[in-house]
């Protein structure tokens, strides 16, 4: 039997995924990622979530990639390797994706909260990328998206020294979104995630589409790219229900189509 190194609970219309490999400090070795894309596809697929929150431990949310794949690893093997189309899939979730961080976001680790649509973090967490101390660089899209995310300066210096930032560092950066009570960090996302989940299910997927556009291509290609989404839901029921309920006062009930 498969050990399980993702816990999946769903409350409502929120699946929590917890990483659970507390003998590695949820190091995302590249059976523990598989069993996340899994468990992510098949959240994607259920039409009763509407959004999945990813957290790890107090102590730790992920120090990283597992350090004895990488000792095995050659340039042959490394060219073969899963892992970049396991990324690859995680970047196709096409649903609201949180991440609740407490304690240490590294490497690996923090290549997963950059990888989610939103990021809370506790008053202990610490993100960085320390490859660079190990002759290495981030290999799960680090450098692109923490420059995109905290800038050039920021990002040239953590990178390059690999070390680490706190959470408050990580807030004024725009790491993260918000910085909570270490004990509350989970339950502060959820409740994002819930409010979130509430929304109509094409507008919430709409809009995640164009947010991610505005990161990867020109702001001409990407407003066009916010009409044509805006346009198509216009054709949805939701649309038209949100509307009815705004001024029916009422709260609406949306379906999907």
């Amino acid at each position: 039997m498969e050990t399980p190194w993702i816990l999946h609970q769903q409350h409502q219309r929120v699946v929590t995924l917890t990483l659970h490999r507390p003998e590695a400090r949820n190091a995302l070795s590249t059976a523990c990622l598989e069993q996340l894309i899994y468990q992510l596809e098949q959240a994607d697929a259920n039409a009763s979530v509407g959004a999945v929150v990813i957290t790890g431990a107090l102590r730790f949310f992920a120090a990283g990639a597992d350090l004895h794949e990488l000792q095995q690893q050659d340039v042959a093997s490394a060219l073969l390797d899963r892992r970049p189309l396991l990324w690859q899939r995680l970047t196709q979730f096409s649903k609201p994706l949180l991440a609740a961080v407490n304690g240490y976001a590294l490497g690996a680790g923090c290549e997963l909260a950059l990888a989610c649509d939103i990021t809370l973090c506790g008053e202990s967490a610490r993100f960085g990328l320390p490859e660079i101390t190990l002759g290495l660089i981030p290999g799960a899209g680090g450098t692109q998206r923490l420059i995109r995310c905290v800038g050039k300066s920021r990002a040239y210096q953590m990178v390059l020294t690999g070390e680490a930032i706190d959470a408050r560092s990580a807030a004024q950066a725009g790491l993260v979104s918000e910085v909570c009570v270490d004990a509350l960090t989970l339950e502060r996302t959820q409740q994002i995630a819930q409010r979130i989940s509430q929304q109509a299910p094409l507008a919430l997927r709409a809009a995640k589409q164009a947010l991610k556009q505005a990161q990867e291509t020109s702001l001409s290609q990407g407003l066009l790219m916010e009409r044509q989404q805006f346009v198509t839901l216009a054709a949805t029921e939701d649309r038209q229900e949100g509307i009815a309920a705004f001024f029916q006062k009422r709260t609406p009930n949306y379906q999907g189509r």
